[in-house]
């Protein structure tokens, strides 16, 4: 159904045969093209009443959940978690131990930590929904944020591998090859087939929480360790034997180095990185349009406060009107933008004029 415009920002979208005729020219048309999009995308947004973004939300996360099952997403999480917590260490760590070899090693560590920490997580999750107000009046968001951060520090534990398979491409003699080892090689395969349907389920819902999401992440990470684990472990029994060692250092170093990028942005949530630029302008246009009464938005200002975001207006209004609408009109507004999705909390700020000093900014 057509939304109100009272800007005329509908005017300014780019029809789809104008988008295609946008990709049908150079490389620069498609770079205009894919503007174009997110400019569309963002302007539907803007004209969408703020109730029909929580509604899509809901109905999006309620479209996510597997069909087969009725319980929440935490549940749905929770499950993920024990069914990689039965097949997948079992079967790599009996090939790490029975071949001996460094890929497998750097599989099999990772495979033994994961299940704990799943499950931390999941009870990190669901202790974030229960904290008492009174205690902890800003919410539980930042605790899933900093289980999220210590769960990214399993990572470390692949320094042993780097160390050990340094050692052995330093101290190692001869050209001999390593023992191919069947059974080793046919349980990783399976683990490795477990790992792609959690990673598929994962990538599904993983917009829906951040928990989801630092799973899906794993599961992708898993998903480069088995396999190329499995390969340069055969290759290390019948090509080179180097190719053992090196395939468990890089595997060991790539997880690091991914998950030290995982950290670092589950860091700028929790300190209070801006939101994105489309949803500032989302913002301000629902403050602008809100009702004729607001004559002009001074600030807005919008967050992260963990997964979920800040929002905090400053609006000017007739000096003259009285406090109960004042009251009214910001309380309005301030209801309004926490329906949004993904806003924790919104504040909204009256004065009857924009050329003072900001405020809430302290003498440096």
């Amino acid at each position: 159904m057509p939304y109100d415009d009272p800007l005329s920002f509908s005017k300014s979208r780019k029809s789809e045969d104008e988008l295609s005729e946008l990709r049908k020219r150079s490389r620069k048309g498609r770079r205009i093209a894919e503007y174009q999009k997110r400019q569309n995308e963002l302007i539907d947004a803007m004209l969408m009443p703020m109730e029909a973004h929580s509604e899509q939300a809901r109905q999006a996360e309620a479209a996510n959940r597997l069909p087969v099952s009725s319980t929440p997403l935490h549940e749905n999480m929770f499950s993920s978690s024990f069914l990689r917590a039965v097949p997948s260490p079992t079967s790599i760590v009996y090939a790490a131990i029975t071949s001996g070899s460094l890929s497998f090693l750097a599989t099999a560590i990772d495979s033994v930590f994961d299940p704990a920490s799943n499950f931390v997580l999941d009870w990190l999750h669901r202790k974030s929904q229960k904290l008492d107000a009174n205690r902890w009046p800003v919410g539980g968001s930042r605790l899933e944020t900093t289980g999220n951060i210590v769960y990214g520090h399993m990572a470390s534990v692949n320094l042993v591998v780097v160390t050990e398979a340094a050692r052995t491409l330093i101290t190692h003699k001869g050209n001999d090859l390593n023992d191919f080892h069947l059974p080793s090689v046919i349980a990783v395969s399976v683990a490795l087939g477990v790992k792609i349907f959690l990673f598929l389920y994962c990538f599904t819902i993983r917009q829906h929480s951040s928990q989801v999401q630092v799973l899906w992440e794993d599961h992708r990470n898993d998903l480069f360790v088995n396999g190329f684990g499995l390969l340069m472990s055969a290759g290390g029994s019948k090509w080179a034997w180097f190719l053992d060692p090196m395939g468990g250092l890089i595997i060991a170093l790539g997880t690091i180095l991914s998950w030290a990028r995982t950290i670092y942005h589950e860091f700028e949530l929790l300190t209070g990185k801006s939101a994105s630029p489309e949803f500032i302008h989302l913002v301000i246009y629902k403050a602008m349009t809100f009702t004729p009464d607001i004559i002009s938005v001074d600030t807005v200002r919008a967050y992260h406060s963990g997964p979920d975001i800040i929002v905090e207006v400053d609006i000017v209004m007739d000096e003259h009107a009285t406090l109960r609408h004042t009251h009214d009109v910001s309380q309005v507004l301030q209801d309004k933008l926490e329906t949004l999705p993904g806003v924790e909390r919104a504040y909204v700020h009256v004065d009857y004029e924009s050329t003072h000093t900001p405020e809430h900014r302290k003498e440096k």
